[in-house]
């Protein structure tokens, strides 16, 4: 029977939480489609995790799915695993902390039923500390929802429901695990956002801290080139080459007239040296805006990708690929 819902958890040292996860899922399990299943990615645990994993799987093989990684590689190399191996055409993400509720699943679920291709959980009442967490994920959600053009409450919740469809079109690196809706945005997804319940942690520690603001902030300039300059990046290099050059000439120009017309040095002005920077700089920008076109066009060509989506297709076969 085709596999209608998957949960794809990330652990890293959960031991006391993963026996409790798994009630918690089989309790709300009742509203969920059948058939289901949950893909549990143990992330290099140090702990009992793999342990208890497999006495799972052992437990309920129906349901309960592992992927053990050699090493840590971390939340989003994780939850990538758990969505390449897992089956189901609607999946499901959430932490395996406890601070999601698998009870609200069925919500994202009915909302999903209504159209949306991308449902995203908005911890509204958050049980975190408020300097350390609250403050920084919000300033985060702003920066994220203004830079994406994809407005969102909370980009930093895992509980998050997709189509199998819109996850095809992409591939996780780094930190992008929380970029997913932006780029479900980027291949025409519908997005919606439901209110879930979040609870405070009972055991183990928190894996965030400030010193992912860095990787947030780098991974978010990629996805903006990505998302905005992808298929045409001699828009952002050859812009801003021709914005340098034109000011690099306009100061070198500027000190032409001073040395025409009173006698100034060109040589010893400051203007000279920056003008002459400046048009150089912006020739090589146009250079690699060029060269970076290059790429983009071996890249869509030697894989026979196409530069759009299809939705729906009605009355017509998909197109055959090319030799």
């Amino acid at each position: 029977m085709k596999m209608a819902l998957s949960l794809v958890v990330p652990v890293y040292n959960e031991e006391e939480n993963l026996p409790l996860l798994y009630d918690a899922v089989l309790a709300a399990a009742e509203h969920f489609p059948r058939p289901w299943e949950l893909v549990l990615v143990d992330d290099g645990s140090q702990d009992r995790s793999p342990e208890i994993l497999r006495q799972l799987a052992a437990r309920d093989p129906e349901h309960v799915r592992v992927v053990l990684l050699r090493r840590n590689f971390g939340q989003t190399a994780a939850i990538a695993a758990g969505i390449d191996h897992a089956r189901g055409e609607i999946i499901v993400l959430l932490d395996a902390d406890l601070q999601n509720d698998p009870a609200d699943i069925p919500k994202l679920l009915a909302k999903l039923e209504e159209g949306y291709d991308v449902v995203s959980g908005w911890r509204r009442q958050r049980r975190d500390p408020f300097l350390t967490r609250v403050l920084p994920s919000r300033l985060a959600n702003w920066l994220i929802s203004t830079v994406t053009g994809v407005p969102l409450h909370d980009y930093g919740c895992t509980l998050k429901a997709y189509r199998r469809e819109v996850l095809r079109e992409f591939r996780l690196y780094g930190e992008m695990h929380r970029f997913i809706p932006a780029y479900a945005a980027a291949v025409g997804a519908r997005i919606a956002e439901v209110e879930v319940t979040h609870r405070p942690r009972r055991y183990g520690r928190s894996k965030y801290g400030l010193n992912r603001i860095v990787k947030v902030l780098l991974d978010l300039v990629t996805v903006k080139f990505l998302l905005s300059y992808f298929h045409k990046p001699i828009y952002l290099f050859g812009g801003l080459g021709l914005t340098l050059a034109g000011l690099g000439s306009a100061m070198l120009l500027f000190v032409f007239v001073r040395r025409v017309g009173w006698g100034i040095s060109a040589l010893k002005s400051p203007f000279f040296q920056t003008g002459l920077m400046f048009v150089i700089l912006g020739f090589q920008a146009v250079l690699m805006g060029l060269i970076a076109e290059l790429l983009v066009r071996t890249y869509h060509e030697t894989q026979d990708k196409p530069t759009y989506v299809v939705r729906e297709r009605l009355n017509v076969d998909p197109p055959v690929r090319r030799c």
